[in-house]
């Protein structure tokens, strides 16, 4: 029976067009550990690894650094088979992604992230163990710098000479505990380390810019490369490739410090990113696959593709388990930026309803429900609401073309509202809400709590299943 079922599936594979299945990638990866389809899937993936080379190339190399060992040996065995009638693409998209990896975290950021973890793991959790884990690879890469054929960057040369041998004291001071078991010999360590840590969140506290030259100089020195601007590969469409990449990059002020990278194309387009280290982007790209299947759906039905409701898309690129690309939105502005903006240009404090809760109850966070929510309300009569409402008017020429805005962006708010409801979407806040300045439609980013994790969390869960807060609906 499941000789006869191998069979079957086999040959409707085979019936089914190679470029159908360009779609679905991640999710055939994503199943390569099984099996029971190993064999199946491998062929499949290895036929479009033949047709279309450039659609696989990205997601086969993550999943070749896969911790899974099936799914690494599997993702190994399909580039290879790449490999075989393109070895350049395969070598050049080796080297992108290993360096725009290298570019997303720099060192006193994984030093920054390492020590904090450590601290909390020692300090909260008190589990010496999972602390030495947790720093062990650091030190490691620390001291083998320079050897073998990977060369430093300058930034990475610059670390070492600036924390390397404090580093290296904390690190035996911890081996020297190891071996005595005496807890004074941690607390030395942990001087040196908070004091390497402070010097190291000041460096990080003043990162604005970052010259490739410095960080990722092998990105700086390709050109005219047979590899595709990441996102933009279609089947039977020439392909746009990677001339070159920006000599520069910005750093954003969020939390992760996210990069905007340039990649200039062959067509002569420059085409904008977002470099994104700390975090997984797999989800993400499965979100814009869910986006695609809900605007497949508002266009094939007549009432709603008048309407010309849409959900924004843009391409989301995963370079490993802790980083990515993401395709820049032009002409949009976070509802943080843009009510942030409105309230300081008429001297309005950026948190005045929490201060208007706060002055009617100095002791809010003690209050119990009813009392807090009197306090709420208080602060909501107090204010309009209306910075949004007012940052829509004053930013049309017109009366016409504020209607035009306020249309769409009540459509995609409502359509949005609805998707996010069926995919349990939370961390809703203003940052993570983009307001196109051309069209006034809603666009929506960072999509890592799904599924309802919002509201199941223990802290501050998040119990509405959508958000339409006051500012969105007046």
């Amino acid at each position: 029976r499941l000789v006869e079922v191998h069979d079957a599936v086999s040959d409707g594979l085979a019936k089914v067009s190679i470029d159908t299945w360009l779609e679905f990638i991640p999710q055939l990866i994503a199943r390569l550990h099984s099996s029971q389809t190993n064999h199946l899937l491998n062929h499949l993936l290895t036929r479009i690894g033949h047709h279309h080379p450039q659609a696989l190339i990205y997601p086969i190399t993550v999943a070749s650094t896969a911790v899974g060992a099936k799914r690494k040996v599997a993702a190994e065995g399909i580039l290879a088979a790449v490999k075989r009638h393109s070895p350049q693409l395969v070598q050049e998209a080796e080297l992108v992604s290993r360096e725009l990896i290298r570019v997303a975290i720099l060192w006193n950021e994984l030093w920054h992230g390492a020590l904090e973890e450590a601290s909390r793991l020692y300090f909260a959790v008190h589990d010496v163990q999972a602390m030495l884990n947790e720093l062990a690879p650091l030190h490691a890469q620390l001291d083998n710098l320079g050897v073998g054929d990977d060369v430093p960057t300058l930034r990475e040369i610059a670390f070492h000479q600036a924390f390397a041998r404090d580093l290296q004291q904390a690190k035996a001071w911890t081996d020297l505990y190891q071996l005595t078991n005496q807890t004074d010999d941690l607390n030395q360590a942990w001087d040196i380390y908070y004091n390497v840590f402070n010097r190291i969140k000041k460096q990080i506290a003043n990162l604005s810019t970052l010259e490739l030259a410095n960080v990722g100089p092998k990105l700086l020195s390709v050109s005219s490369l047979s590899l595709a601007v990441p996102g933009t590969y279609k089947a039977g469409v020439p392909i746009i490739r990677i001339q070159s990449f920006g000599p520069q990059l910005t750093v954003l002020t969020s939390k992760q410090r996210p990069r905007k990278v340039v990649v200039n194309g062959s067509n002569g387009k420059a085409y904008t990113f977002l470099l994104k280290g700390h975090e997984d982007l797999r989800q993400d790209e499965r979100v814009m696959q869910l986006f695609g299947l809900i605007n497949t759906l508002l266009a094939n039905d007549s009432d709603t593709r008048k309407r010309n409701l849409a959900i924004e898309r843009f391409s989301v690129l995963p370079l490993s388990h802790t980083s990515g690309l993401i395709g820049w939105v032009e002409n949009t502005d976070t509802l943080h930026q843009l009510i942030r903006d409105y309230r300081e240009s008429r001297k309005i404090p950026l948190n005045i309803e929490y201060r208007l809760m706060v002055q009617m109850a100095p002791d809010y966070e003690k209050l119990p429900i009813a009392q807090k929510l009197e306090a709420y309300e208080n602060a909501l009569n107090e204010t309009t609401g209306q910075d949004l409402y007012k940052v829509l008017w004053l930013k049309s020429f017109n009366a016409e073309m504020w209607l035009d805005r306020r249309r769409n962006f009540t459509r995609s708010l409502a359509v949005m509202s609805m998707a996010g409801y069926i995919l349990g979407l939370g961390d809703r806040h203003p940052g993570n809400l983009m307001l196109d300045r051309i069209s006034g439609k809603m666009v929506h980013i960072d999509f890592g709590d799904c599924f309802d994790v919002a509201i199941e969390r223990e802290k501050y869960p998040e119990t509405v299943p959508f958000r339409l807060t006051r500012m969105l609906t007046q």
